[in-house]
């Protein structure tokens, strides 16, 4: 039997948490990349490009998705293989961290970025 299994399980189902996360960050990143090329499409089909243009604000969201996916999937998994450590050490550590918060933020800042290019959708 593994010592302190249900420990490590459950970092490990943690560990695929943030994986699945990832992957939906990344495949919303593909996905708003495709529906860029979807409304130049539709532009040239109706003969009106002008109006369905694409926008660099787009092509840059689902960029930065696309690399936050990434970040969130090396950053899990450094943190999976120091709490793995720390769990066979039987050392008390603390919770949370610089890396969480900076993720918050950055994960933050693009959810305003995408509010303000809806927002101005909207309202040109």
């Amino acid at each position: 039997m593994i010592s302190r299994y249900t420990d490590h399980s459950a970092n490990e189902r943690t560990y695929l948490a943030w994986i699945r996360t990832a992957i939906a960050v990344m495949a919303f990143g593909f996905l708003i990349e495709k529906f860029n090329l979807f409304m130049e499409y539709l532009g040239h089909s109706t003969g009106d490009a002008a109006r369905f243009r694409a926008s660099a604000w787009v092509e840059l969201v689902g960029l930065g998705l696309l690399v936050i996916g990434c970040l969130i999937i090396a950053g899990s998994t450094a943190r999976f293989f120091y709490y793995r450590r720390a769990i066979d050490a039987n050392e008390s550590i603390g919770y949370g961290g610089v890396a969480s918060a900076a993720l918050a933020a950055l994960l933050g800042l693009l959810g305003l970025l995408l509010l303000g290019y809806v927002a101005r959708q909207l309202f040109s």
